[in-house]
């Protein structure tokens, strides 16, 4: 990652942040204060909630679990009932109706974290990117890829090698040179890192519930795409006691088996 600036200045930025973050405490103590019925995850198989339950297995915190099954690879109609997207993750948590899981892991620190997934102050503008960067930058291009993958497989019959070829010729002029460069640098900064963790704390943060899932996505299903730090930290996660209880929970899971 390019810092463009001193690391004093990049602290005292961070430390301003932090700050105005800081001044959301009482609102955070009455969401607290107003919570009486227990989260309720809505988990649709194979899906990005799987990093939700991990994060709250991570934190202890007690959740209901609702699960839903894809229907022809999409989310069945009965979460539109509970999300006007009907996409999943979601959770409901009393009066809280909330979707995007950025949004998601975010709230739920803040409410339930209780001082931990917090990234050290060194670690606070790599936390802060990497939260932000794994669904804004990385997760379209592999979104594209699938789809490129897709096209061709379930075009018709007597068109299939042309479309075939076509995709076949973006995927390696567009595609593949993206997800290289993204694999490159994602690996440099755990080979810098501190620790294992994205922000170099001792404990996950924001940035690994977020960064989990591509990572892990690649991993099976590209594995000569990824470099060996990337491949390290993706079987480390999945040896947490946490994300085993998460995944066993969960259900079936593309990415990770029990």
């Amino acid at each position: 990652m390019n810092h463009c600036h001193s690391q004093v200045s990049i602290l005292k930025r961070s430390s301003i942040l932090k700050n105005q973050f800081s001044s959301s405490s009482s609102i955070t103590q009455s969401l607290k204060r107003n919570s009486k019925a227990m989260l309720t995850v809505h988990h649709l198989n194979d899906s990005r909630s799987q990093r939700i339950l991990w994060l709250l297995e991570e934190l202890k915190v007690p959740y209901e679990l609702k699960k839903y099954e894809r229907v022809n690879m999409r989310a069945p109609p009965e979460l539109l009932e509970i999300s006007p997207l009907g996409r999943s993750p979601v959770i409901t948590d009393d009066s809280v109706t909330l979707a995007e899981s950025g949004a998601i892991v975010e709230y739920v620190i803040g409410k339930y974290g209780n001082g931990k997934a917090v990234a050290p102050d060194t670690g606070y503008v790599d936390n802060l990117y990497f939260s932000h960067y794994a669904e804004g930058s990385l997760m379209p291009i592999l979104v594209q890829k699938t789809i490129f993958d897709l096209v061709p497989a379930n075009a018709p019959f007597f068109i299939r090698p042309i479309v075939r070829g076509v995709f076949a010729q973006l995927d390696e002029r567009l595609v593949r040179p993206e997800i290289a460069k993204h694999m490159k640098m994602i690996e440099a900064h755990l080979e810098k890192s501190k620790s294992m963790f994205f922000a170099g704390g001792d404990e996950p943060t924001a940035a690994d519930y977020q960064m989990a899932f591509p990572l892990e996505a690649m991993v099976a299903k590209a594995p000569k795409s990824v470099g060996p730090k990337i491949t390290a930290y993706v079987n480390a996660i999945h040896e947490r006691e946490a994300y085993k209880a998460a995944l066993e929970k969960g259900g079936e899971y593309a990415y990770a088996r029990l």
